[in-house]
């Protein structure tokens, strides 16, 4: 089969490369000329662990190929993905002016049938925007293609992206054509030969599914930050009342750990935007609001916990506070949405100066905020002279500190732990003061 891929972010390049690792031929298709000349140079734009490694080998064998031109692939494939960017507008619905480009392209030359798949995240009647607008290429053009149109959500995790889409938990694609349903079922059976989890649903569920996903997954981040906020106040300790009701099968123990709030490139933006979509639809999203209210508090829980130590936000100014951890989460370089941009925000208006490290994210960082921050060499570099350090990504090589480098090299022990992944007793053995969140 040969397919094409528009767009080579995130989940487009991720979507290409997994496909060609299986056999098919893919191009993936992308207008900015200079990421294409780097992806044939085989420089990988984002940090994904294993994705270089896929890229490079599928280019080297010829299954994977790079271009800005979609025409020109257009007469030769068998199913476009759409999975271009739906950046958030000022109001949280999403932009669909790139995935709307795309489709107006594929009307204006595809001439044999295809499937059209919007992988990119979009609300709830996009695919009918999609087939209305190629649609209408076509009878500009007085043409009678044939061609079908397809939801195909991704629920690709950062830091697990390549692994989630070689052995999905489900692949989910919405569509009232049986032919469509065909090729997507062909297309997806390498991905099914141990179990079949290929679902299928009309394209408005398909489209509601991924906002759905998110939006629950958010929801329970928020309600474990709200519990672990009134547990500080009555006492009690978030970490055992996870495991409480985590043990209920009901509840499971998934995405029950508090902390200083969620980010990345979906989480906040689909909420937003399903909150949008109910809302040009009369329907008003309570819980949500309140998810999203929740979240943008717990992003300046480190800062009002540091405040509450020294007493006053004045009493910051001249203090030297270290980070540890800028992306959003672990085994990425995503910086979208993350709690550090809020924290940073906070501690230099507070008139602090702040050192930074991350393993991955520093340049993502620097290209974000410049100068205003001091950037370390490594973790423990960063905490020279510090007055505090905050943990703000659970990176695994920030889990066991070496704790006499850290005493001689801080100018105060004191640590807020924003990720819970250090030991309170532990941490006050060796001397620190340590505050955590829900303890």
């Amino acid at each position: 089969m040969k397919i094409a891929v528009v767009g080579t972010g995130y989940v487009g390049l991720v979507t290409g490369a997994c496909f060609a690792s299986v056999g098919v031929n893919v191009t993936c298709v992308d207008v900015d000329e200079s990421k294409i000349i780097k992806l044939r140079q085989g420089i990988i734009p984002i940090f994904e662990p294993g994705l270089e490694e896929i890229v490079k080998t599928n280019s080297q064998a010829g299954r994977l190929r790079f271009t800005t031109s979609l025409p020109s692939v257009l007469s030769d494939v068998d199913v476009v993905f759409i999975a271009v960017g739906t950046p958030p507008d000022e109001d949280g619905s999403a932009d669909l002016r790139y995935v709307l480009a795309v489709a107006k392209t594929i009307g204006e030359y595809i001439d044999h049938y295809i499937v059209v798949a919007t992988k990119s995240t979009v609300p709830v009647g996009t695919s009918e925007k999609v087939r209305a607008t190629i649609e209408a290429e076509l009878a500009r053009r007085g043409a009678s293609t044939e061609f079908d149109v397809a939801s195909n959500p991704e629920f690709l995790k950062e830091g697990s992206a390549v692994k989630d889409f070689l052995s999905p938990d489900r692949v989910v694609v919405g569509t009232s054509s049986e032919r469509a349903r065909k090729v997507m079922k062909r297309l997806y059976k390498p991905f099914m030969l141990m179990n079949e989890r290929l679902i299928f649903t009309d394209i408005p569920s398909a489209e509601m599914i991924k906002y759905a996903a998110n939006s629950m997954l958010a929801t329970r981040i928020s309600f474990m930050n709200d519990i672990a906020n009134l547990c500080e106040l009555v006492g009690a300790d978030v970490n055992m009342v996870r495991k409480g009701i985590g043990s209920d099968t009901r509840i499971g123990k998934k995405f029950l750990y508090a902390g200083c709030g969620y980010g990345g490139s979906c989480f906040p933006k689909d909420v937003k935007a399903l909150i949008k979509t109910a809302s040009e639809v009369g329907y008003e999203m309570r819980v949500l609001q309140a998810v999203e209210g929740v979240n943008e508090t717990q992003k300046t829980i480190l800062f009002r916990k540091l405040v509450a130590h020294y007493g006053s936000a004045e009493a910051l100014t001249g203090k030297r506070i270290a980070l540890w951890g800028l992306a959003f989460k672990p085994e990425t370089d995503d910086m979208r949405e993350a709690t550090s941009l809020v924290t940073i925000d906070l501690l230099l208006k507070a008139g602090a100066t702040v050192v930074v490290y991350d393993p991955i994210a520093m340049t993502e960082c620097k290209r974000r905020i410049g100068d205003k921050i001091e950037y370390a060499d490594n973790m423990y570099s960063a905490v020279d002279g510090a007055d505090a350090l905050l943990l703000v990504t659970e990176w695994k090589e920030f889990r066991i500190p070496n704790w006499s480098e850290l005493k001689s090299r801080m100018a105060a022990r004191l640590i807020i732990d924003g990720r819970n992944i250090f030991d309170i007793e532990e941490c006050e053995q060796q001397g620190f003061t340590y505050y955590c969140i829900g303890h």
